[in-house]
């Protein structure tokens, strides 16, 4: 996993540290910087894999722009350069990974170019290459993805460069759950946007085991996040999916081979089964969580953009407690980056626990993105016993960052 990420000169995040933990929670306001932290791993992250192009960062939920719009335009503060190049840098506890970036603002090419790349572990240097060192191979390759061959997979340095590689940004969207807009990215397991939502939850379901047999620790976990998805849906008795053609639907519903199904428990026999094209949109959202929390081929470490769309407040705090739970107990450890405009969504986490990590996005005065960690410090404790949530203290202005004036 992650333990430090550094990203100095992209976008609005001109110098930013972080110290990560398991489920990490990004909060703020609109425009704060978010994104731009989950965007700046998908960069990282299609680095390590050898190549940084526009079909690279799509692949990662990206969104691709003019290199003009990458890299930090701030004017330098006195006494400082600004950053000539994108600089990113991730390490596990024993393990780290960097990588300088360039794309020349008045002649882009269609791929990034390497400045810079390096690779360490237990105070090793693995592989590296300079500027001294770049006609040895083309300026737009990566080293790392090459060297990753010959390092052993239960290398630290290998195992954290295979995360980075896999590393991808989920946000769902209500259309694409529904089935009503077509998946662009169908990324493992449930699609960037919710596009194989039903057979992910079918394969979930599947990961339960089979009936009689002594349930390992994969199965066991899928029966837990299976049983308390189900939980944060009081209407249902039921979910699954089926085949499109075995559902009745509206003739205005654009499907794909599979489509949700579940069972309205309090709707006559004949009439309770529903699609997820009729059912609320909040159900399909928790199982979309799960799916990633649960599903055997979801990324080590991923994010989820606006994890409290389509959410009722209550909901969102149920389904991030709920959510934090699954990603802890899972047999197979996964990192998780979660953005959320939800104030609610702060009530639902376990930050006695510091696996979970909560910080706060904002700008300063000159539009600078700082990220501030907040902690159960005796203060917060304090308040929360004279009613004082962390929703109505951030809501109230009274947590560091993350809050704009408008």
């Amino acid at each position: 996993m992650l333990s430090h990420l550094a990203i100095r000169g992209f976008k609005s995040l001109e110098d930013v540290v972080l110290e990560l933990g398991q489920v990490n929670v990004f909060v703020g306001s609109n425009g704060g910087g978010k994104s731009n932290l989950l965007e700046a791993l998908g960069v990282l992250s299609a680095a390590a894999n050898g190549r940084v192009d526009d079909g690279a960062l799509l692949q990662r939920g990206v969104r691709p722009g003019l290199p003009t719009l990458y890299k930090s335009a701030f004017a330098p503060r006195a006494g400082q350069a600004a950053p000539r190049h994108i600089r990113l840098e991730a390490a596990s506890n024993s393990a780290e990974y960097s990588v300088s970036l360039q794309n020349p603002l008045d002649d882009p090419q269609p791929a990034w170019r390497y400045k810079h790349e390096e690779g360490r572990s237990g105070g090793t240097k693995y592989f590296g290459r300079g500027p001294a060192s770049m006609r040895e191979m083309p300026a737009d390759r990566g080293l790392a993805a090459l060297q990753l061959a010959s390092l052993r997979s239960i290398e630290p340095l290998a195992q954290l460069l295979t995360a980075l590689q896999d590393f991808a940004i989920f946000a769902p969207s209500t259309a694409v759950l529904r089935g009503t807009s077509p998946e662009t990215q169908p990324r493992e397991p449930v699609g960037l946007s919710g596009g194989r939502l039903p057979s992910a939850v079918n394969e979930l379901l599947r990961q339960r085991g089979k009936s009689g047999a002594e349930p390992n620790a994969v199965e066991l976990h899928s029966t837990q996040v299976c049983r308390s998805a189900l939980s944060l849906i009081p209407w249902a008795s039921g979910y699954g999916s089926t085949s499109s053609e075995r559902m009745r639907l509206s003739a205005s519903a654009a499907v794909g081979s599979r489509v949700i199904r579940f069972t309205d428990q309090f709707m006559g026999k004949d009439r309770n089964t529903l699609s997820g094209y009729d059912a609320s949109e909040g159900a399909l959202y928790v199982l979309f969580l799960a799916v990633l929390a649960g599903h055997a081929r979801s990324p080590r470490l991923f994010a989820v953009d606006n994890a409290d769309h389509g959410l009722n407040p209550r909901l969102a705090r149920s389904l991030l407690a709920q959510f934090c739970t699954w990603m802890l107990g899972a047999p197979v450890p996964r990192q998780v980056l979660l953005t959320t405009h939800n104030p609610l969504v702060l009530d639902g986490l376990p930050l006695a626990d510091d696996r979970v990590r909560l910080f706060t996005v904002g700008r300063t005065a000159d539009g600078r993105t700082i990220v501030q960690r907040v902690e159960l410090t005796a203060k917060l404790l304090a308040a929360s016993e004279r009613g004082w949530t962390l929703s109505r203290l951030w809501v109230a202005g009274d947590l560091p960052g993350g809050i704009q004036d408008v």
